[in-house]
């Protein structure tokens, strides 16, 4: 251990991997604080601290909407899969993909929303999301109707490599417009790859 590391912060730090490591469930920083008995501020600081430990590790800690949880590093994937003998992640359609795009870039978005920036309906598509897991509802939008809103989740993070929504890579309108085949997957991976290029 280094002399810069605080011995307190690193055994707190160690406290909430354990925590997060037998929650089943994504979990707020505010619960965690309430069961440590110490601030949010401190919380924060700790998971700081041990996202930067499992960055050379097979964990990673993911955070979304303003809860926290530990996920398999997702370079680890085929290897995982391989060792639980699962299928291959499906291929997601370029319809879904584009619905995806939509609600990620723009949540909560409603499904007239997106089926305003498509041009056609997205209801099957919607439909076929959920059942992945990948979008959830999000409650109701106020005005005529009330209609669904929807975001990403956490296993939308997990498909595509993310610790967070923060690190999706910038919009870029014209690939939209243009109908090029920068496939969702396509644009994340390599903004994926071009930071784990920077961090080491």
């Amino acid at each position: 251990m280094s002399e810069s590391e605080n011995p307190a912060q690193l055994a707190l730090a160690a406290a909430l991997e354990a925590m997060l490591f037998v929650s089943a469930d994504p979990v707020p920083p505010a619960q965690l604080a309430a069961a440590l008995e110490v601030s949010t501020a401190d919380v924060e600081d700790g998971l700081d601290e041990l996202d930067e430990a499992l960055r050379t590790r097979g964990l990673r800690l993911q955070r979304h909407a303003g809860h926290v949880q530990l996920t398999t590093a997702p370079e680890m994937a085929e290897l995982i899969e391989r060792f639980l003998g699962l299928e291959a992640i499906s291929h997601l359609s370029r319809a879904a993909l584009e619905t995806l795009a939509i609600i990620a870039y723009q949540q909560p978005a409603t499904r007239p929303q997106v089926d305003a920036v498509r041009g056609v309906n997205s209801d099957g598509v919607m439909k076929s999301l959920l059942g992945k897991g990948l979008i959830q509802e999000f409650g109701r939008a106020e005005g005529i109707g009330r209609p669904i809103l929807y975001g990403t989740t956490p296993d939308f993070l997990q498909h595509f490599g993310l610790s967070s929504l923060s690190e999706l890579p910038p919009l870029n309108l014209s690939v939209l417009r243009n109908g090029n085949n920068g496939s969702l997957r396509a644009t994340i991976m390599a903004a994926r790859a071009t930071r784990t290029t920077t961090k080491s």
